[in-house]
């Protein structure tokens, strides 16, 4: 029996389609995994939202790695026209959270278990940083890539979204071209394309797009 699968990308389009077009953007705090995902994320979403870009990403190692990945984000936000605001904001960096909810799961193939409580993780601490300080929406850029889930993400976001009261905007990024177009940013504005998404585990497999 096939999986009944949501086409995320619709969902987007509807809501993006029912926003209002005159007055103040609402308020989207997007969870960056790096520059080039990020990329074509806000070249589209920057057009209907005031952006925080929030880099959270204790997977992420070793250090240097971390704040390489950081500055590329924060250079791109720099260098990118963008239609209304975005900042972007350093979450905090503390490997031992990724460490704790990885034990046990550190031989669990790339896309599995481990990798879907490494995005609840970071997930959810958009969705908190999202609810105490008021903003409309919450995402992220991790479904442009064609390795990660995007059910799962979605599925995560939207009990999150439950948990917190703040709502959801659901996504597959690498619908649509997104992930091409993301390729076509990156060698634009000559961005670290990193060969294994952050953590000791993934580096194992270095070699694939992330």
């Amino acid at each position: 029996m096939l999986e009944n699968r949501v086409n995320y990308q619709r969902e987007l389009d509807r809501i993006l389609a029912a926003l209002p077009e005159n007055g103040a953007p609402p308020t989207l705090l997007l969870h960056a995994c790096c520059a080039p995902c990020s990329s074509y994320v806000l070249e589209y979403l920057s057009r209907y939202f005031s952006i925080t870009l929030l880099f959270y990403n204790p997977n992420i190692s070793p250090a240097p790695e971390y704040d390489h990945r950081l500055e590329e984000v924060r250079r791109l936000v720099s260098e990118m026209p963008l239609k209304n605001s975005v900042t972007v904001e350093a979450g905090r960096y503390e490997p031992s959270e990724f460490t704790a909810i990885a034990r046990g799961l550190e031989r669990i193939p790339e896309g599995g278990e481990r990798c879907f409580r490494c995005y609840e993780l970071r997930l959810r601490e958009a969705a908190q940083i999202a609810k105490e300080r008021g903003f409309d929406w919450f995402c992220t850029t991790l479904s442009i890539s064609p390795l990660k889930n995007a059910q799962k993400l979605n599925e995560i976001g939207l009990r999150l979204a439950a948990e917190t009261g703040v709502r959801w905007l659901p996504s597959d990024f690498k619908k649509k071209e997104g992930f091409k177009r993301s390729i076509v940013l990156s060698e634009e504005y000559n961005l670290y394309r990193q060969n294994y998404c952050g953590c000791v585990y993934s580096k194992a497999l270095a070699g694939k797009s992330v």
